[in-house]
């Protein structure tokens, strides 16, 4: 895998014009952070360098020989009483010098009544997603690391189902002695396999983004500024047959706003006390803007935050993100060192055997 591939590949993309909007893509949930870190820094993030395998399950430019063996898990409580699970775990090819990681999201909806428009019940069904990926990276030169990431993604509610595939690629330029790390990845490029009704396929909920993140020199704090959805202006939600049945007017218009440009872009911090204890905290300003409702008080909507507490061989990390009126989800994270528990050396092999 060579990086000026990459690089010319994410080249290209910036000059393709896509077609989704705001809510007419399959597969949302893919948009859904995996991880507590990544939760606690405002649910986007791409340039936040930390030995947390989770992390690169969102961009594969963040795998690195650190992450050999290490398995995160993570279970969430959303809203409805949805459960979300996630399973990742890295391996480095010492012979390859390439860093490989595998990684699952796994969304249940529990059961629900089957119906038909009368309103008469069938049973009961147990409406699923998931994504399973695969992704490798490798470093060039001396700043540079370069990643792509492969998808499967399913997709089960009763009789209707649907699948499909899907390629992240990512680049990630760091410079350790500024503590200035730099990314840009293109996510969910792919298409469905099969179609929920057999009708034409759908997009794919396509984002290229670019994020910056600076640790400073002599206090214990890190900033992340993220963009995302480069390749078109306007994301705000917009459902053009609703609006029209509803008498509503459609946001399609191209007009310059600030607000519009503030959507593109999610802000995170990080806070490092000492060594074992790190808290972070975001805002995700299109989150806020799209889950507000009216002129009501919408609290802390848009906001998250999140702590870990970084052991040797074990990272317990939690986040708490808001999505409307004070109601938030709270993600639970386990991050194991397996070849510190099995015997393991550094890339695998037995020790003290």
């Amino acid at each position: 895998m060579k990086c000026s591939f990459i690089i010319l590949l994410l080249f290209i993309i910036t000059h393709l014009d896509a077609q989704t909007l705001g809510g007419s893509s399959v597969f949302n949930f893919l948009k859904l952070p995996n991880t507590p870190q990544l939760t606690g820094l405002g649910g986007i993030n791409i340039s936040q360098t930390s030995n947390d395998v989770g992390m690169a399950f969102n961009n594969p430019a963040l795998l690195k020989a650190g992450m050999h063996t290490q398995m995160n898990a993570v279970f969430n409580s959303f809203y409805a009483g949805i459960k979300a699970y996630h399973l990742s775990l890295g391996y480095h090819h010492q012979k390859l010098n390439t860093h490989f990681s595998w990684g699952l999201n796994y969304f249940d909806y529990g059961n629900i009544t089957q119906t038909d428009a009368a309103g008469n019940v069938f049973g009961k069904f147990r409406p699923v997603d998931w994504v399973m990926q695969v992704s490798a990276s490798r470093s060039y030169l001396d700043k540079w690391n370069c990643g792509a990431t492969l998808k499967f993604i399913n997709s089960n509610y009763g009789q209707y189902r649907s699948n499909g595939m899907a390629m992240d690629v990512g680049v990630l330029y760091s410079d350790t002695a500024n503590l200035f790390y730099a990314s840009v990845v293109a996510k969910n490029m792919g298409f469905q396999l099969k179609e929920y009704d057999g009708s034409s396929p759908d997009d794919l909920p396509f984002d290229l983004q670019l994020g910056i993140t600076k640790r400073l020199q002599n206090a214990p704090f890190s900033f992340s500024l993220t963009v995302h959805h480069l390749h078109r202006f306007d994301i705000q939600y917009n459902d053009a047959v609703f609006n029209n049945e509803n008498g509503f007017e459609n946001g399609t218009t191209k007009q310059f706003s600030f607000d519009k440009l503030f959507q593109h872009v999610v802000l995170a911090t990080t806070i490092y006390a000492g060594n074992k204890i790190e808290v972070t905290a975001g805002y995700n300003h299109l989150r806020r803007q799209e889950l507000n409702i009216g002129n009501s008080l919408n609290g802390l909507n848009g906001f998250s935050l999140g702590a870990g507490v970084l052991f040797d061989k074990l990272q317990i990390r939690y986040a708490r993100a808001y999505y409307q009126n004070n109601t938030a989800y709270n993600q639970l994270g386990l991050n194991l060192e397996l070849k510190k528990y099995f015997g393991l050396g550094k890339f695998g092999e037995k020790i003290g055997w």
